[in-house]
Formats: structure tokens, sequence, C-alpha cells
């Protein structure tokens, strides 16, 4: 829990630093570009093809009669933008969590050394198309996931539950993955997801939760779909943050972690089994038994002259 907070912290005052300020413009940028021209290219369709599936909806028809007769007859309207927001959502948080895997993560995590592990080894244990496939892998569970959930988000606990979990185990899957590929062997980075599985998915998590935060800015209906524009760069921009910060608490986690285990004494295993302490020579060279060898007797007293 020390080294889970601490990493907290330090990742938190590394989001204030000018250089990992600068380097997030050019993700964010990104994003609201391609987010933008396809806006642009297929919003009026979209919302048209939406809208027309509602009003062909029978029993849709007795869900707008009871908006009239309770004063909200304008509420159809936003309905369809709406709903097309939330279906291009996930896009977006996929897009965003790419974006700053593949352009920020590596520098971040060559910050985080240089400043903090100067002296720590680079085993290259991840090569880019080992990335590449654990990447989309990951991402192809996440989607279908969350596509098996989607009936369950219309109970309200769920709707904010499901997707954190969800983009929570992407998040740890990408950013453990990408933190570990350079400076990490693949048996090291194999030990330490095993060892701090539930801490780093937690972390996930805790950034999913995080992610939730643009939810919170279309929610306003009709405003937003007002001031789609405006808003939609203000959300990826959230996006964006929260995955830089992921990025670099998993950075400090990870390679402090990694420290350890490299810090940490080599022990023997003698038939599947971890002594609690180094075993001495002694004991080695007892307890090193060749196939088809058998067992040396050695002590550690040695005779002395005239016994």
């Amino acid at each position: 829990m020390k080294l889970l907070m601490d990493s907290f912290w330090r990742a938190v005052m590394y989001c204030l630093y000018p250089r990992v300020i600068g380097l997030s413009i050019l993700p964010l940028l990104l994003i609201v570009a391609l987010s933008w021209l396809l806006g642009y290219l297929y919003w009026d369709i979209a919302v048209t093809l939406v809208r027309s599936w509602l009003d062909a909806s029978s029993w849709l028809s007795l869900v707008w009669r009871w908006l009239e007769g309770v004063g909200l007859p304008d509420l159809k309207t936003v309905v369809a933008p709406l709903l097309v927001i939330f279906s291009v959502t996930p896009l977006v948080v996929v897009a965003s969590l790419l974006a700053v895997s593949f352009l920020m993560t590596p520098s971040l995590t060559r910050l985080v050394a240089e400043r903090r592990f100067a002296g720590l080894q680079r085993k290259h244990g991840g090569s880019l198309m080992l990335g590449l496939w654990w990447t989309f892998s990951s991402l192809l569970l996440a989607l279908g996931a969350l596509l098996l959930t989607l009936p369950m988000w219309l109970v309200p606990p769920l709707a904010m539950l499901l997707p954190a979990l969800i983009w929570g185990w992407l998040t740890y899957r990408v950013m453990a993955f990408d933190v570990l590929a350079e400076f990490a062997s693949a048996e090291e980075r194999h030990t330490l997801m095993a060892r701090h599985r539930m801490r780093l998915l937690g972390m996930g998590v805790v950034t999913g939760l995080m992610g939730a935060a643009p939810s919170l800015v279309w929610a306003s209906g009709a405003l937003f779909a007002a001031a789609f524009v405006i808003l939609v760069p203000v959300a990826i921009w959230i996006y964006t943050l929260v995955f830089v910060f992921s990025s670099l608490w998993f950075a400090h986690f990870a390679l402090a972690a990694l420290q350890a285990l490299r810090d940490e004494p080599q022990h023997m295993v003698v038939d599947g089994i971890l002594p609690a302490v180094p075993a001495s020579p002694h004991a080695a060279a007892r307890l090193s038994i060749g196939p088809g060898d058998k067992a040396q007797s050695v002590t550690d007293v040695e005779p002395r002259p005239g016994l």
C-alpha cells in the first residue's frame, strides 16, 4: 500500500511538469481533430438514422406521449443526439488510451527512469510487434466484454461500475505492458504482473472511475447537444489527462517494483520449494543432486588432527 500511494502522489506531481504538459498536446490535438472530422462527415447522417429508428419504434411512441403529458415535449429532440454521443463514447475512450499509450507512455516512462532510477538496466523484454499484439488483443477482449454487458447498463449502479471495471482492466493491461516493455525482461514482466496483479488492476479501476468524469460534461442533455463543438474537446482533454496520469502512476509503481525485484537476494529453488533464507554454500552442495547422482554428505566441521 505504501508503494501504491507513493506512486500515486508522484504521478500527480509529475502531471504538473512542463515536459509532461507539452507531451500531452499531441495526442489531444490528434483526437480532437479526428473527432471533429468524423463529426463533420457523419454527425447529421448518424442523428438522422437514430431519429428514424426512434420514430419507427411503436413502443417508444408511448414514451413520447407520456413525456408530452408531463410537460417535456422537447426532450424527444435531444434523445437522438445523446444516443449517438453515448454510442461513440467508448471509441473516444479507446482512441485516447491508444494515443497516450503509443505517443506518451514510452517518453513518460523514460522521464521517470531518468529522475528516479538512473541506474536501472534496460532489458527490452517486449518488442514492438508483441506490444501491438498485446494491446489489440486486450482491446478486442474489452470491447467484447463491453458488448456483452451492455444490457446491464440499464441498472443505475452497474452503469457506472461496469465501464470502470472494463476500462480499468484494459488500462492495467496496456499500461503495465508498455511501462515494463523497455526496462524489464519477459520473465521479470511476468513475475511483476503476477505478483502485483490486484494492485495493478486496482490502479486501472481507479483511473477507469476517473475516466467517467467526462460523462458529467454531457449529462446536461439539451445543453450538451447545443454546445457539442465546445464540450467534446473538453471531454477529450479530460480523457487524455486521466490516461496521462495513469501512465505516470503505472510507471512509478512498476519501475519501483522492478527495482525492488532486482534488489532481492537470489534464492535457490530445490524441487519447486523456495527457502525462506539463502542457503549456505554447504547446504547448496548438499542439495545439488544431478541426474543419477547420490546425495553427498557435506558438513561444515573439519576433523581436527589427532582425532
